[in-house]
């Protein structure tokens, strides 16, 4: 007999998230999905973010320096800019459409400033876990610019900007061999599906950020409306539907790391003792140097 295919069953939301406003930086404010009191992370994901707002008091005080150490912060924009500067001499303007993916490694220390004084600002932030052999590796970035992402019709009324990972032959610019991320946003006409492809080995969630869409199969179908995240349960794919208006999805999955973590602030690592002995370093002056 001819050996067959067998596929996993679709995935379907096994939890509902709603985020909370919180302020950080120097006051700015955002809704707080991943890394809140009632959802504390979902392996690698140690924090979700979404900043949206057209009021400048709500975000031009920025995010002077701060350091970072353990993981990996992506911000994703799709409104406004956001200037970025190091202590290890790197600096750029985040454009809209545009990511950075920068990988703290040992430590380094960071701004993140909006450049304009009024108008719309609006994008998230992903804090992505490290494994304990590469916490204190060299930090770097991946600087990606709108016209590196792929931006592609996979279904009538669908289309997707892959990030990370690959969709179908499409793969994303975003490379981080450790948790194997993949990152898609997709904007849906109304009544519009898809079957999104996401690996079975990967922790996965949706964020509906425009509109509302309903994902799984049949009768385990659950709609989730702006502002909700869901947890998905295993399986090699999400059906993913929009209702009688457009919908804006984050599609994020990563392979799930299952080691200890030690968090304070912006240091993440595996253990009490490593996080002293960042904030040691941070003191000392001998944080983001070997």
């Amino acid at each position: 007999m001819a050996n067959t295919l067998v596929r996993s069953p679709p995935r379907v939301i096994r939890r509902i998230v709603h985020g909370q406003p919180v302020s950080d930086g120097a006051g700015v404010r955002l809704n707080r999905i991943i890394g809140q009191r009632d959802f504390d992370m979902l392996d690698p994901f140690l924090l979700l973010d979404e900043f949206r707002s057209n009021r400048p008091g709500d975000y031009l005080a920025g995010f002077p320096e701060h350091p970072h150490r353990g993981f990996e912060t992506v911000t994703y924009l799709l409104a406004g800019r956001i200037r970025h500067g190091d202590d290890q001499g790197h600096s750029g303007v985040l454009e809209p459409g545009g990511v950075q993916w920068m990988t703290a490694g040992r430590g380094i220390v960071h701004s993140e400033m909006p450049e304009a004084e009024d108008g719309l600002l609006w994008g998230f932030q992903l804090w992505v876990n490290l494994p304990a052999g590469e916490k204190m590796g060299e930090p770097r970035y991946q600087d990606i610019a709108p016209e590196r992402i792929p931006l592609v019709q996979v279904a009538r009324g669908v289309e997707v900007r892959v990030i990370a990972g690959a969709f179908g032959n499409l793969v994303g610019p975003i490379r981080s061999a450790a948790t194997a991320p993949v990152f898609f946003d997709i904007a849906l006409d109304p009544r519009a599906r898809v079957n999104v492809p996401l690996p079975s080995t990967h922790s996965a969630f949706v964020y509906v950020y425009e509109g509302g869409a309903a994902f799984g199969p049949g009768a385990e179908t659950q709609v989730l409306l702006h502002g909700e995240l869901g947890v998905l349960g295993e399986g090699d794919r999400v059906p993913v539907a929009s209702g009688d208006t457009p919908a804006r999805v984050l599609v994020v999955a990563g392979k799930p790391l299952r080691e200890p973590v030690s968090k304070y602030g912006p240091f993440v690592m595996n253990t009490p003792e490593q996080i002293v002995e960042a904030i040691r370093d941070l003191q000392s002056g001998s944080f983001s140097r070997r």
